[in-house]
């Protein structure tokens, strides 16, 4: 297909892009899309753009939201189809082209009323099946017989590639490129009839370079592969090259440069050139070309280059947007010295086989003096960088020599040149080479860095250099989640070791395995500032990125972005399990044949996916042990999250176990929502002991879910919904609202919530003591616990809203705070010498047993902790924000069992004379516990289990 050309087509399909984004009216898209002032050229490509992006999206939800939409989008669209180039529409991918056909070759009342469109747009949302006809290959989508047969064929835009680079070495003088490579939706299942080949292709007229391929043995692709169905296990590929090619090619344009350079009378110049790398398929008829793009994390992304003769380079690089070039490369300059002498660091930089006594240096963006000294073979520049601006600076800039009348020269670091960190202060200025040995220059706070990293057993131990002051410092473990973990670095002088055990990291008492995803490196200075931890480029070459294996899951320590390190967990599965035709093959044909089996007298347990051991479902599964309850129990733990008490089989999630345990055992009970492939069977008993008393809206009383026509996820509820048998309701007041929410038509048990039972058992005071020690809350202290709810319209904002920092100077050192974010919200930036975060911690009920106040907004929190009789304050800072936009189904202003607070201070305030604000709210506190918890009476678990189980 076409790429934008020119700046007007480009700034053209970025407003059309924001008017979709926005949501604006179709006929304004459409003005926008047909305006003139394209020429020919330039409007076809802009056609094929806008007709595969921006607004073939918009046409897709346009078509499936009701009839009036349809018409609308048939009458503005027909005319502007009937201006687009045929040859546009032809190259089209084959949905849209079908899409497009219809809408002007179809009568109106078939579009508008049918549901043609509809038809064509879900079936091109499922991997559709790929047929061949001779050496052709078409798609199978709907009205195949009706249609041009023309209009089915799979053409450039439909044939995409889809690559992977495992591995890059040089091996005896030849570059040996590893990975994987195929057509979406075409099956690689052996090698005939199955050619790829790598091709490297150099500026204009230079004649392409064909490597060596061969096709292997690849299963992970199919593993990683999104289509289902499709097997590209001999979709690997080798390809080796040999440099002397590029050097020729080289050579002669140079040649040719340099006759050019001197009829300008201008001296010849060593250049640097590219070519990058493509892969052409030639796969049982379809053919293809390609970028080989795609690096895996370690040491894929940072290839090394090979010197083919003194200062001239073969190196593999990495673009941008992730695409793999080779270069052929001079070091026209080369970084020779650095030393820093007060308040002024001296660069001194060669250029090898040039004179020149005027020009300039650059540094960044920024262009400065340089002092140029000719020398035997070439000529020393001097660069001379003021300290002081340089620690002014955030970022790493390049370094570039400007020789009078030559282009600029990227400077290189020297062959017998070690990188430098020099200290100013608590800061340093580093001069480092990047991926391509090419000279940086940065200053920043002192950082950790990395010298070696090995394994001892489960045990990573990192080594490393910090010449910061000294003092105890601990190494952060981010995940992308916001969830940490923190390791002690044991310093002597300069040098640090940090140890830790990746399978078992303690999280609030108990050892647990680090989650599945990419875990970053930091150090928190005292000052708070977040320093990142960084890799030693002299131990990259011997750093151990291999995969080790414990307990089940697999750990890789390696370094990314060049010298970024980062630590990698993920649980071990099975190849039969891997990727989406693991789980196809799982959910289509596995599940379904289980369902068929007699089912087993056993019980399975599910919390937020498997991700917590917590909430009723855990009462109910402790009071049938207590009960001396024999049949089988089973737990589905998501990720190695816990592992429950007692004699229960723990079945990973996702699993083929995970699979048959749904589709066999007689009773399920859940806090929330079954994964969408698991139906219900007649026989079988799905408990919904959902996750608390809804205070804001939920479900069906939600906006969006009225729509017409209504969206996925209303289908998908109502499917979950159907499965349900009995509902665990909190009082009578929450059942018509459960009821309502989820379209509900079948039992309902106001039972009271088991999750409950804790706050008002006999032997809370013991329980809660339990709690204290495994948080390290010293005992005698007041706790105060803030638990918001999440803002689905501001997810990502981590903020803590109520002032911390106010509330620990005001409260003093007999208080104890705690900080309870939503897992739906980010997780918040808590500091750990004011406030305790406890966002991770497994069991809310086990929070509410311990804290002395509540301070909450809207979440359903309140509803559990009045069984306490604690007092209770609301921080409703967006009480008008939050209700228009989610909205409520109480009216807090006039049935809170608490103050309503809209600023920090008042809050901390309220905390001061708590005991007042109690007895000033407590008619309010006792008439809302009889309305909306009045069976929180310690036997709730009892009620159900003597129900459902006996």
């Amino acid at each position: 297909m076409a790429t934008p050309t020119g700046d007007v087509v480009a700034e053209r399909l970025r407003v059309v892009q924001d008017l979709c984004d926005r949501g604006e009216p179709l006929d304004v898209i459409m003005r926008t899309v047909r305006s003139a002032g394209l020429p020919p050229d330039e409007r076809r490509v802009f056609d094929a753009e806008v007709l595969s992006g921006s607004l073939g999206q918009r046409f897709d939800q346009a078509a499936k939201r009701g009839a009036a939409r349809r018409r609308e989008l048939v009458t503005l669209f027909r005319p502007y189809l009937a201006e687009v180039d045929q040859g546009v529409k032809r190259d089209l991918p084959v949905a849209r082209r079908l899409a497009y056909h219809l809408v002007e070759h179809r009568p109106d009342e078939e579009l508008i009323d049918g549901d043609a469109l509809t038809k064509v747009i879900t079936a091109a949302a499922e991997p559709s099946k790929r047929i061949r006809k001779g050496l052709r290959w078409y798609a199978d989508l709907p009205f195949a017989d009706e249609l041009p047969h023309d209009l089915y064929r799979l053409r450039r835009s439909d044939l995409v590639p889809v690559t992977q680079i495992d591995d890059i070495v040089w091996e005896n003088g030849r570059l040996r490129v590893d990975g994987y490579a195929y057509l979406a939706g075409l099956s690689v299942r052996s090698r005939r009839f199955n050619r790829a080949t790598v091709v490297l292709r150099g500026p204009r007229w230079l004649p392409p370079v064909r490597m060596r391929t061969r096709r292997t043995l690849a299963p992970e692709a199919t593993h990683a592969a999104r289509e289902p169905g499709c097997n590209y296990d001999w979709s690997g590929f080798t390809a080796t090259l040999s440099p002397w090619p590029l050097r020729w090619r080289s050579s002669l344009r140079a040649a040719v440069s340099a006759v050019r350079r001197k009829m300008r009378h201008r001296p010849a110049v060593q250049d640097t050139t590219t070519w990058r790398a493509e892969i052409v398929f030639w796969s049982r008829g379809a053919r293809a070309t390609g970028l080989l793009r795609g690096a895996s994390l370690g040491r894929t992304e940072r290839p090394a280059g090979l010197r083919i003769k003194p200062r001239w380079w073969v190196r593999p690089v990495w673009t941008s947007d992730r695409a793999l070039q080779v270069v052929l490369q001079p070091n026209r300059a080369e970084l020779t010295g650095v030393k820093l002498d007060g308040e002024r660091l001296e660069l001194t930089v060669f250029l090898p086989g040039r004179t020149c006594t005027k020009g300039h240096a650059r540094l960044g963006g920024h262009r400065m003096h340089a002092d140029f000294q000719p020398v035997e073979g070439g000529t020393n520049v001097l660069v001379t960088l003021a300290v002081p601006a340089l620690l002014q600076e955030k970022d790493g800039r390049r370094l570039w020599v400007e020789p009078k009348g030559d282009p600029a020269a990227s400077v290189m670091l020297g062959d017998a040149l070690e990188e430098t960190r020099a200290q100013v202060g608590d800061r340093e200025i580093t001069v480092l080479g990047d991926r391509r040995d090419r000279v940086v220059v940065s200053a920043h706070r002192i950082r950790p860095v990395i010298t070696s990293a090995s394994w001892d057993g489960a045990v990573l131990e990192l080594r490393g250099e910090y010449p910061d002051a000294e003092g105890a410092r601990r190494m952060s473990l981010r995940h992308r989640s916001g969830l940490m973990y923190h390791a002690d670095m044991a310093r002597s002088g300069d040098a640090f070791t940090v140890r830790l055990k990746p399978s078992e990291m303690e999280r609030f008492g108990e050892l647990v395995p680090m989650p599945s995803g990419t875990w970053n490196l930091s150090v928190r200075h005292p000052t708070g500032e977040i320093v990142p931890v960084r890799v030693s480029h002299a131990a990259l070459p011997a750093l151990d990125e291999t995969r080790h294996s414990f307990a089940g899951r697999g750990y890789r320590f390696v370094s990314t972005r060049f010298d970024v390190p980062v630590l990698m967990a993920e649980e071990s599965r099975p190849a039969d399990e891997k990727g989406v035709a693991g789980t196809h093959v799982l959910r289509r044909v596995f599940y379904p044949a289980q369902r068929g089996e007699p089912l087993n007298d056993s019980t399975v347990y599910v919390v937020n996916d498997g991700r917590h051991y917590a909430d009723s479902v855990r009462a109910i599964y402790e009071e049938r042990l207590r009960r001396g309850d024999d049949r089988e129990h089973i737990w589905i733990v998501k990720d190695g999250a816990f592992v429950p008490p007692g004699p229960a089989t723990v079945v990973r999630a996702g699993s083929r176990e995970h699979h048959a345990a749904l589709a066999r055992s007689r009773h399920i009970v859940t806090n929330s929502f079954l994964p969408a492939w698991f139906r219900a069977r007649e026989d079988q008993v799905v408990v919904q002991a959902w996750h608390g008393t809804p205070a804001k809206r939920i479900g069906n009383d939600l906006p969006h879910m009225s729509r017409d026509p209504r969206p996925p996820v209303w289908y998908r509820q109502a499917a979950e919904v159907r499965g349900w048998d009995v509902l665990l309701s909190q009082s009578p007041w929450a059942t018509p609202v459960l009821r309502e929410a989820f379209g509900y038509k079948g039992e309902v048990l106001e039972s009271g919530l088991p999750r409950n039972d804790v706050l008002t058992s006999p032997d809370r005071e013991e329980l809660a003591a339990a709690v204290r020690r495994r948080l390290g809350l010293i005992e005698g202290k007041k706790v105060v616990l803030y638990a918001p709810t999440w803002r689905d319209y501001d997810r990502k904002n981590s903020t803590v809203k109520l002032d911390l920092s106010l509330a620990r100077a005001e409260l003093g050192a007999d208080h104890e705070l705690l900080v309870r974010a939503h897992p739906m919200q980010a997780m918040p930036l808590v500091p750990a010498e004011v406030a305790h975060d406890v966002t991770t911690y497994p069991d809310m009920s086990d929070l509410l047993l311990v804290a002395d106040v509540l301070v909450t907004d809207y979440s359903s929190s309140m509803f559990d902790f009045v069984a306490t009789g604690r007092p209770i304050v609301f921080f409703t800072y967006d009480l008008e924000k939050y209700s228009s936009r989610r909205g409520l189904y109480l009216d807090l202003a006039s049935q809170a069992p608490g103050p309503l607070l809209s600023k920090s201070a008042e809050v901390v305030e309220a905390l001061r004379s708590i005991d007042t604000v109690a007895a000033a709210h407590a008619d309010r506190y006792e008439a809302f516990r009889a309305t909306y918890a009045p069976r929180d009476d310690g036997k709730a678990t009892a009620r159900v289990v003597d129900h459902i189980f006996s």
